[in-house]
C-alpha cells in the first residue's frame, strides 16, 4: 500500500491474473490493438466528426505528443471537464499513451468541487470546453487555476480566449516526427481517477487500474452480449462511470463497436439519434425514464434497432420499471453499481418479475458480496442489511484518504458501500436505500428510497425526493419534493389515500409536499438532496424572521 493508493494483496492479484480477469494490458496498448483489429470501422461519432479506430488512435498519438510538449508526462494528473464529444475520448487515450492520469469531473462541477479536486490530485493541467450549456468554462478555469498552485496548464477545446490558455487544436494539430517516448506504465498502475457519487460533501477520488477497469468493461459487456455490431449511445455525461464503463463507451469499443455521443440528454434528440445511427444499447437514469416513455409513445423516432435500454445511477421505481417493460419493444435492464467497483445487472434472460423488482446481480463470478447488520453479522436471505463487497474490479482504498479508508473497508478488504439491500434466492439485489438516507420520525425509521418509489407511481408525479426537516415534536418530519407531469400537484391528503392503497404504513406518508418546476440534480443525475435541504433551510430561516 502506498500513501496515495491501496493495492490488492499480492495473493488476490495472483488469483485474478491466473483466472484471466487481469490480462496485463494498459489502455495505451489496448487502443493500439483495437486500431490494428478494427481499422476503418467507425469507433466514435459526435455531432461534428466520425472517427474510425485508426483515426482515433492517430489523433490520440498526436495529442499525446502535444501534451509532452507542454511537459505533461507519466504520473501527472489532469482534470478533464469535457461534455459528450469525440475530443473526450481522444484526450483520454492520449493521456494513457503518456502514462498520465485523467481525473474525471462533471460538466456541472464548479469552483468548490474543481478546486478541491485539483488540490487533492495535485493536477498539473485542466482541460475544458470554451463554453457549454451557455456557461463559460474559461472564467471558471481562471478562478480554479488561481486557487490550485499545481495547475500549470489550462487546455481549451474551442476558443482559448485571452487568459493565456492553450488551444486543444494546437495539440491535435501536432505532426510528430519521432515515436512517443516510453511511458513506463504497467497494467497494475492507476489508469484514471473517478469521483465518488455521494449527494453530500465534496467528492472523494477513486483510483482504477488498467487491469481492473479493462476487466470491468469486458465482464459487463459479456453480460449484455456486446459485439462488433454494437452501437452504444452515450446519453448521460461520458465522464460518469455508468456511461463510461458499465459497459458503456469503453465496453463498446472493447469489442469493436461504435460509440455515439449525444450532445444533450433530451429524449427527443436521443431517440432521433437511435434512429439515425442504428443504436442498439443506451443508458439512462430514473429521472429520464418517464420522459423516454412519453417520447417513445409519441412515435416520432424509429426505435426498432434498440435492443437494450439500461436504467441506473439511482433506484428505479418498480411501477416505472413495469411500464417500461410493458411499453418498450426492447430489453429493459436494471443496473446497480458504483464507481468504486461492483456492478450488478439484470440479465436479458431474466423474467419480467426479476427485471422490474430487482437491481440485478454481480457481473463477475469473482465478486464477493455480504449483506450485514450494524454489527457486521450477515443477515438472513431476504432481510435488509448493508452491502459489503470485494473483487477484481472493486477498489481497496480511496485516493489519499487514509482516515476515510479506515472506516470504509473491513480488515479483510471488503468495501462498506453504505447501500442497504436485500438479496433474493437468485442472487439478485433489491436496493432499499442508503444507510444515511433515512428519516427518523418520532423514532420510526423511514427509508427515503422506498417512499420515493411509491410516490413515482402516482399518475401526476414525474419524480420525487424525500428529505428530512427538523421538527420540535417529531424530531424529523418528512418533506416530499415532487416534479409533476403538469396535471396538478397532489396534496398530502391525496397521498394519504394513494399510499394507503399501496400498502404503505401511515407514518411513511410525507408530512409535507412541495412542488418543483424541475428536480435539482447532482452532476451525475441523482436528485440533489443537498440542494433540497438548503431550500428547506432557506424557507425555515425566512419563516423565523
Amino acid at each position: 500500500m502506498t500513501a496515495d493508493m491501496a493495492h490488492w494483496p499480492e495473493e488476490d492479484a495472483r488469483t485474478y491474473r491466473a483466472a484471466g480477469y487481469w490480462r496485463g494490458e494498459t489502455y495505451a496498448d489496448h487502443l493500439t490493438r483495437l486500431a490494428d483489429e478494427h481499422g476503418d470501422r467507425t469507433a466514435v461519432v459526435d455531432e461534428r466528426v466520425r472517427l474510425s479506430y485508426l483515426e482515433l488512435d492517430a489523433r490520440a498519438v498526436r495529442v499525446a505528443h502535444g501534451l509532452t510538449g507542454l511537459g505533461i508526462g507519466a504520473g501527472d494528473r489532469v482534470l478533464v471537464q469535457l461534455p459528450n464529444r469525440a475530443e473526450f475520448l481522444v484526450l483520454w487515450f492520449a493521456l494513457a499513451k503518456i502514462g498520465a492520469v485523467p481525473v474525471h469531473t462533471q460538466p456541472g462541477h464548479r469552483h468548490a468541487e474543481l478546486t478541491h479536486l485539483a488540490r487533492l490530485s495535485e493536477a498539473s493541467a485542466y482541460v475544458i470546453p470554451d463554453t457549454h450549456a451557455r456557461f463559460d468554462h474559461r472564467d471558471l478555469a481562471e478562478t480554479v487555476r488561481g486557487a490550485a498552485p499545481s495547475l500549470r496548464h489550462v487546455i481549451v477545446v474551442g476558443d482559448p480566449g485571452d487568459h493565456g490558455f492553450t488551444a486543444y487544436s494546437d495539440l491535435e494539430g501536432a505532426r510528430p516526427a519521432e515515436p512517443l517516448p516510453p511511458h513506463g506504465a504497467r497494467s497494475g498502475d492507476m489508469a484514471l481517477l473517478l469521483l465518488s457519487g455521494g449527494t453530500t460533501g465534496l467528492p472523494k477520488l477513486i483510483p482504477r487500474t488498467h487491469d481492473d477497469y479493462l476487466y470491468n468493461a469486458r465482464a459487463a459487456g459479456e453480460v449484455c452480449g456486446l459485439g462488433p455490431d454494437t452501437v452504444y449511445l452515450a446519453v448521460l455525461p461520458v465522464a460518469f462511470n455508468y456511461t463510461m464503463n458499465c459497459p458503456g463507451v469503453l465496453g463498446a469499443l472493447a469489442v469493436g463497436g461504435t460509440v455515439v455521443m449525444a450532445p444533450d440528454p433530451d429524449p427527443a434528440l436521443c431517440q432521433s439519434l437511435v434512429e439515425a445511427e442504428g443504436v442498439t444499447v443506451t443508458s439512462i437514469n430514473p429521472q429520464l425514464a418517464p420522459l423516454w416513455l412519453e417520447e417513445a409513445a409519441a412515435g416520432a423516432a424509429d426505435l426498432s434497432t434498440l435492443q437494450i435500454l439500461q436504467v441506473g445511477s439511482a433506484r428505479l421505481a418498480d411501477d416505472v420499471a413495469k411500464r417500461m417493460v410493458a411499453e418498450l419493444d426492447c430489453t429493459v435492464q436494471q443496473i446497480f453499481g458504483m464507481a468504486e467497483g461492483l456492478i450488478c445487472l439484470t440479465r436479458p434472460t431474466d423474467p419480467p418479475e426479476i427485471v422490474t423488482t430487482t437491481q440485478g446481480r454481480p457481473i463477475s463470478e469473482a465478486d464477493e458480496v455480504r449483506v450485514v447488520d450494524d454489527d457486521g453479522t450477515e443477515v438472513p436471505e431476504g432481510e435488509v442489511g448493508e452491502l459489503l463487497t470485494r473483487g477484481p474490479y472493486t477498489l481497496r482504498g480511496y485516493y489519499r484518504a487514509a482516515e476515510h479508508n479506515a472506516r470504509s473497508f473491513t480488515a479483510d478488504g471488503f468495501y462498506r458501500t453504505g447501500d442497504r439491500v436485500r438479496r433474493v434466492p437468485t442472487g439478485h439485489l433489491i436496493v432499499a436505500g442508503r444507510s444515511k438516507d433515512q428519516i427518523n420520525r418520532a423514532g420510526e425509521k423511514i427509508a427515503a428510497t422506498e417512499v420515493e418509489g411509491h410516490l413515482a407511481a402516482h399518475p401526476t408525479i414525474r419524480s420525487a425526493a424525500l428529505v428530512p426537516a427538523p421538527d420540535p415534536v417529531l424530531g424529523e418530519r418528512s418533506v416530499a419534493f415532487v416534479e409533476t407531469t403538469g396535471q396538478g400537484t397532489p396534496t398530502r391528503r391525496d397521498l394519504v389515500g394513494f399510499l394507503a392503497e399501496r400498502g404503505l404504513a401511515a407514518y411513511k406518508v410525507p408530512d409535507e409536499v412541495r412542488a418543483l418546476d424541475a428536480m435539482p440534480l447532482t452532476p451525475v443525475g441523482k436528485a440533489d438532496k443537498k440542494a433540497l435541504a438548503a431550500l428547506l433551510a432557506e424557507t425555515a430561516e425566512g419563516a423565523a424572521r
